[in-house]
């Protein structure tokens, strides 16, 4: 009985160790951004947004996407660039896109 305990002690530590170590990272990607189909998929939320955002994560040396999605402005902390992806023209400012990746 005290061996069965200590292999799933031993398997619960193991497993916790293995599923501790995958790194994530968030990024933030201007909608417009080229190449990856932001507008048409990630940002509308449509059926190909999973294959785009795994896309984006791969390009980046990531393994997949684990979530994505449309981000406010307000929920960005940091610079937000005044000129080219991501800035406003006018009263028409640039939505972003959060991706989540995991090695």
């Amino acid at each position: 009985m005290r061996s069965t305990i200590a292999v799933l002690a031993f398997a619960a530590i193991l497993f916790g160790a293995t599923t501790a170590q995958a790194e994530k990272r968030i990024f933030i990607i201007a909608n417009n951004a080229d190449g990856y189909g932001v507008n048409r998929c990630l940002a509308s939320g449509a059926a190909c947004g999973e294959a785009a955002a795994n896309s984006y994560c791969r390009s980046h040396e990531f393994g997949a996407a684990l979530s994505f999605r449309k981000v406010d402005r307000d929920e960005i902390t940091g610079a937000i660039p005044q000129s080219g992806p991501g800035s406003c023209h006018g009263t028409n400012c640039d939505n972003f896109v959060a991706i989540t990746c995991t090695r």
